[in-house]
């Protein structure tokens, strides 16, 4: 019967090395993030917020509110 020499475990360093490994993860995947949500959901909120101020005119906005009677202390 032969046996097979098991390699020993690591326990000097172990952690240090799977902190590393796990810090340059979490910075890739919140750096993913970050960059995702910047032009995924910033960058269009953006834009639909410039389009609509681009064209948007409140003095008839205004008008048309006041000749439907919304407001009651302007006359």
């Amino acid at each position: 019967m032969t046996f097979i020499a098991l390699t020993k475990p690591q326990m000097r360093g172990l952690l240090a090395k799977r902190l590393r490994f796990h810090i340059v993860g979490v910075f890739a995947v919140s750096l993913g993030i970050a960059a995702f949500c910047k032009f995924a959901v910033a960058k269009p909120r953006k834009k639909a917020y410039a389009d609509f101020y681009r064209n948007d005119d409140s003095m008839k906005e205004f008008e048309e509110m006041k000749k439907a009677g919304i407001f009651q202390s302007a006359k």
